[in-house]
């Protein structure tokens, strides 16, 4: 069996980083470990400003992998609502603000659809995942899981807008799956399977 292939993460999300280990240990045939990009706070940094989330995850994985000789993946994600013109969107992380809490983001986002029912609470979170090495872009995927916004959070686990987001496949919100559930289902999960697949087969 070959060593795993080791790769970057360029984020200094915790959660980000603690699913993509996850997932990769989900994943043993493909053979690979995540880890977190050396020095990450110290190197200039990036700034997230394309229109598309595959623009952003290409552009951050580009940037970063000129500071580092090896695999290095970015991924950029959200939460898409078709009601309110896509947003959250690719300003996800900063929709109430850059220093903003994940309750005062998931706040706005349910006083923005105050009064909205039915289709108009759909949603579906999107990722796309890029790999880059010394500035060269070597791979790129994407994946979404369609939901709808429940109006009040439910469950404790998962991050971000997750305790909003139900699934209703299982009849769940994103922070009541387990581990498991959500690597089989979430949009990062379904994506970065896709990855991972891709480095086996070159």
């Amino acid at each position: 069996m070959r060593a795993p292939v080791k790769l970057y993460l360029a984020s200094s999300n915790a959660g980000k980083l603690a699913e993509f280990r996850a997932l990769a240990q989900r994943l043993p045939s493909l053979a690979a470990e995540a880890a977190p990009l050396p020095e990450f706070d110290s190197l200039p940094g990036f700034a997230e400003a394309a229109p598309t989330f595959a623009e952003n995850a290409t552009g951050k994985a580009l940037h970063y992998s000129k500071f580092h000789d090896g695999l290095v993946f970015a991924d950029d994600s959200g939460l898409v609502v078709p009601a309110l013109g896509g947003a959250p969107g690719v300003h996800s992380a900063r929709y109430a603000g850059t220093t903003a809490t994940s309750a005062d983001r998931i706040s706005k986002l349910l006083n923005d659809l105050r009064g909205r029912t039915g289709a108009e609470r759909r949603g579906h979170f999107a990722c796309a995942i890029a790999l880059a090495r010394g500035g060269r872009a070597l791979a790129i995927v994407t994946d979404r899981v369609d939901g709808e916004i429940l109006p009040a959070p439910r469950g404790d686990a998962g991050f971000g807008y997750d305790p909003v987001f139900f699934f209703p496949p299982l009849g769940k919100t994103f922070a009541e799956l387990s581990v498991s559930e959500k690597n089989q289902h979430s949009h990062r999960g379904k994506a970065f399977s896709k990855f991972l697949h891709f480095l086996r087969d070159k």
